[in-house]
């Protein structure tokens, strides 16, 4: 039996850790139940659980999510066309996130995959500085695809300005 404030209480048959526990106003929790014997805690159950969730819930907010996100093309796309999509494609991959390029292909379209290939590559090329091929052009069906995914010496990690130190020395001038 561990106490509230950590210290060990010793080996102790239940009745008489629930008569120090209703004692203390505190519930006894199993901490280890696969040891001989059991190692118990007495701890308010209800406060611990507060504190549990309301950690999660700050790992939450510290997590930052990557999502999938897609940008379609087509093989007979235009060159202005093609700058726009780049450009998005560029957007989504400097606010962290992977981009799936894909390119759909329609009838008789599908005899010149070259085209399509061309495309993504040629999309790759000027995002070369930006983002990293994770997955190179392949057909899915009648679907041409490429996985895009943010260049990890582009990302920069929010740097927070230090406080003063308070053994730094303060000079007047």
């Amino acid at each position: 039996m561990i106490s509230e404030t950590g210290e060990q209480l010793g080996t102790m048959p239940l009745f008489k850790a629930r008569e120090l526990a209703k004692e203390r106003d505190y519930d006894i929790v199993e901490v280890s139940p696969q040891s001989v014997p059991p190692v118990c805690r007495l701890l308010d159950y209800g406060k611990f659980k507060y504190e549990q969730t309301k950690k999660e819930r700050e790992a939450r907010k510290r997590q930052k999510s990557i999502y999938l996100r897609e940008v379609r093309l087509r093989p007979k796309i235009g060159e202005h066309d093609i700058e726009f999509k780049t450009r998005i494609v560029k957007k989504l991959i400097d606010e962290g996130n992977k981009v799936k390029v894909s390119i759909l292909f329609r009838g008789r379209e599908i005899t010149h995959p070259e085209i399509g290939k061309g495309l993504l590559e040629r999309v790759a090329e000027e995002l070369k500085d930006k983002a990293l091929v994770e997955r190179a052009p392949i057909m899915d069906g009648r679907r041409m695809i490429m996985v895009l995914a943010p260049n990890k010496q582009q990302i920069k990690p929010e740097v927070k300005p230090d406080k003063e130190s308070p053994d730094a020395e303060v000079k007047d001038s």
